[in-house]
């Protein structure tokens, strides 16, 4: 086992049982450049386990980094050997590296936030990279059983919520992750099976509890969503209806006493189990 892994894992399970402290002597930023390489690790004891709730506690909790120091990170997350390192590849170990970091980024969201300091290309750039990570992503598993947790399409969605609530995303910006979403949802491959709908589900929810959007372009946006219902029957049209309902049911489940209207008639187009429907049901 190469020996600057095992060391970085020794001293992270270190640093956990010390509550996330260094010692004297110790600069976080010499693990900051570790964490990086190391953020997408094939094994989950490292990546899931060490690096990702090491982040946590240093971005969020301690916020051990400066601005400057989180523009930097911001950087290298965004560069092609992380947010793209081989994106639109399906099946391989690449997709823990991608997946991982949007995690990061959605942390780093969050201290933007509550605390902005992105000014207002930085924050262009960062949507526009992910968005573009969302919209191009192709590796949609969710729990892998050699590898652990994937979950590309859940852990896109957590950063995405961040991004909608941040005080720079306007009506425009919150039409344009709408539009990711419905990609995501319309991506006639994957039939998500790990609750990607429920983690979607919540940016709307998000985007209705703190009025971020219009109800009435929320509710148009799920009448649009559920068009798929009646487009010509196919595997990819299948998949796509069926993902489609079980986000609506999801978020209906949650928001239902608004645009319930809105919810019913999307489900109802999408739902070929329906009484009226059941004789064509093949």
């Amino acid at each position: 086992m190469n020996e600057i892994r095992t060391g970085l894992m020794d001293n992270l399970i270190r640093i956990e049982a010390e509550q996330y402290k260094l010692r004297e002597g110790e600069q976080h930023e010499a693990y900051l450049r570790l964490m990086l390489e190391y953020i997408g690790d094939p094994q989950p004891e490292l990546r899931d386990e060490l690096i990702y709730p090491t982040f946590y506690e240093w971005i969020l909790k301690q916020r051990v980094f400066t601005t400057d120091e989180l523009r930097g990170i911001l950087t290298v997350l965004m560069d092609k050997r992380h947010l793209f390192y081989g994106i639109g590849g399906l099946g391989d170990e690449t997709v823990f590296t991608r997946t991982f970091t949007t995690l990061v980024i959605g942390l780093i969201l969050q201290r933007h936030r509550e605390q902005p300091f992105l000014n207002a290309g930085e924050f262009q750039q960062l949507k526009t990279a992910l968005l573009r990570y969302y919209t191009e992503e192709r590796d949609l598993r969710g729990f892998v059983e050699q590898g652990g947790w994937a979950h590309s399409a859940a852990h896109g969605a957590d950063a995405l919520d961040e991004l909608v609530q941040c005080p720079e995303s306007d009506t425009r910006v919150q039409l344009e992750v709408l539009e990711a979403v419905r990609g995501m949802l319309q991506n006639g491959a994957h039939i998500f099976s790990d609750e990607e709908d429920e983690r979607m589900a919540t940016i709307v929810d998000t985007m209705l509890r703190h009025n971020l959007l219009a109800r009435e372009q929320i509710a148009e946006w799920l009448s649009s969503l559920a068009a798929c219902g009646s487009q010509p029957r196919s595997r990819s049209q299948y998949i796509n209806r069926v993902n489609c309902k079980n986000f609506v049911r999801s978020l209906y489940f949650r928001r239902g006493t608004e645009l319930k209207e809105a919810h019913l008639a999307a489900e109802a187009e999408l739902n070929r189990f329906r009484a009226a429907d059941i004789d064509f049901v093949q």
